[in-house]
């Protein structure tokens, strides 16, 4: 990691003393090409060398990414590089950088970035921005942003930003999760269930299957069988059906199964009453998620994915201006993304007609609810005499989601009263309270 500092140092100095024509020092240093050192087979690999050995980035990606990093492992790099230099002080706008109120030390920016690979060289330099378009790599994968400045300030003065997982992969070899909150409205679900907990009839999960298989095998069909340009990225798949009947358990399973994370995003968060900021919203989403094997999850997408309506006034048009967006974010995103709905007819036909697979989850049928009610009782734990679950599975048509919930009443009530058994009383009692939930007559 050292040596590869130590040859950003070059860079940069070489960069400078060129462009202020100090030919004394510059004819001293020699600039190799910018490479990460060989790996030592007697040594363990450092995460930074590991990475780029990894990757076929070029020079100048190369340096982005350092240049980038520094911050985070060196504050006073560009500091000490100025000192040495001009060690009277002074201006040196060319270069760029800005000092924020925490961190003490330069920080590179755009115009920091096209300094180091192109100087003053106009050519050069609108050359070099190529490498902050959204067709570039580094950009298009989210490892370097530019940060936001005012509108009347140029976009490359921004800060060059290195992706937070990224630096601390670079840094520790490790990952950390994306945080639940504005910049990132979904947060992570799991479960401690197994496929064996998930109660649903044969065909709906003959069909999960399927997406479990594209999860397994996807990348085999794309990249070695040479179906990349023939097929389009991702997997769209909607789950519809009544509240409690699996479909958040099914992406969790699925997640926990293929060894992906699973997001649910929290739509309250994305949607705005404001123009252009539900895009905006989507936008950072998405972007944040492309080149990551995450499965998306959203949750009664009814919220934003609901049918386009007739243009009456200005806010049909953007309503569905929106639609429209999430529509084409949706076909180029190269992961599993999973729309829920309560109705199939909620979710806009445009939709619809791009998911390899729509999946109904139905309300559990007598055998289902019976294996539902002997999954979810506690074993070891016995049930009054006059319990008898197959009746109660042929009484009350409830998903696993009430069962569970009644399950959880019935055995609070138990130990509250101390009692030997489950009693058939609180088991009703649950269920009841169920039934009034929903509005339901039992």
């Amino acid at each position: 990691m050292e040596q590869l500092f130590q040859q950003l140092r070059q860079v940069v100095s070489y960069r400078i003393e060129k462009e202020t024509n100090r030919t004394q020092i510059r004819n001293q240093i020699k600039i190799e090409p910018f490479h990460p050192p060989e790996p030592d087979p007697g040594k363990s690999i450092d995460p930074l060398t590991q990475f780029f050995s990894s990757q076929d980035f070029d020079q100048s990606e190369v340096v982005l990414i350092m240049l980038a990093l520094v911050p985070h492992v060196s504050p006073d790099f560009f500091g000490s590089i100025m000192a040495d230099l001009f060690p009277n002080g002074g201006e040196f706008a060319e270069f760029g950088g800005i000092k924020t109120k925490n961190h003490r030390g330069i920080i590179p920016t755009g115009e920091t970035a096209l300094y180091v690979l192109a100087g003053n060289n106009v050519d050069e330099r609108m050359r070099a921005k190529k490498y902050f378009n959204v067709e570039s790599r580094l950009v298009a994968d989210g490892i370097i942003s530019l940060g936001v400045v005012p509108p009347e300030e140029p976009r490359m003065s921004g800060a060059l930003i290195l992706d937070e997982e990224y630096v601390e992969l670079l840094t520790t070899g490790g990952a950390i999760k994306p945080t639940f909150g504005p910049n990132f409205p979904a947060e992570e679900i799991n479960t401690e269930l197994n496929w064996e907990d998930l109660i649903l009839e044969n065909k709906t999960l003959e069909e999960i299957k399927e997406i479990e298989t594209w999860l397994l095998h996807n990348d085999t069909l794309l990249n070695e069988w040479g179906m990349k340009g023939i097929i389009k990225p991702g997997y769209r798949v909607m789950f519809y059906g009544a509240p409690g009947t699996g479909k958040t358990l099914t992406a969790m399973l699925m997640g926990k199964y293929t060894k992906r994370a699973v997001y649910r995003i929290d739509l309250s968060m994305v949607v705005s009453k404001y123009i252009g900021e539900t895009e905006k919203n989507l936008g950072v989403l998405f972007n944040k998620a492309a080149n990551k094997d995450w499965i998306l999850f959203f949750d009664e997408a009814d919220a934003i994915f609901g049918k386009r309506t007739s243009v009456k006034d200005a806010h049909d048009k953007y309503a569905n201006q929106e639609v429209s967006y999430l529509l084409q974010r949706i076909e180029a995103h190269p992961g599993l993304v999973i729309l829920a709905s309560n109705l199939k007819n909620n979710i806009d036909a445009a939709f619809t007609r791009r998911f390899q697979s729509i999946i109904e989850f139905k309300t559990p049928n007598y055998d289902e609810r019976l294996k539902l009610w002997q999954n979810n009782l506690p074993k070891g734990i016995q049930l009054e005499n006059k319990v008898s679950l197959e009746d109660i599975s042929q009484r009350y048509e409830i998903t696993g989601a009430n069962i569970v919930n009644v399950v959880q009443h019935a055995c609070l009530q138990k130990l509250k009263k101390s009692e030997s058994a489950i009693l058939l009383d609180d088991i009703v009692q649950g269920i009841k309270k169920e039934y009034v939930k929903e509005g339901k007559m039992i």
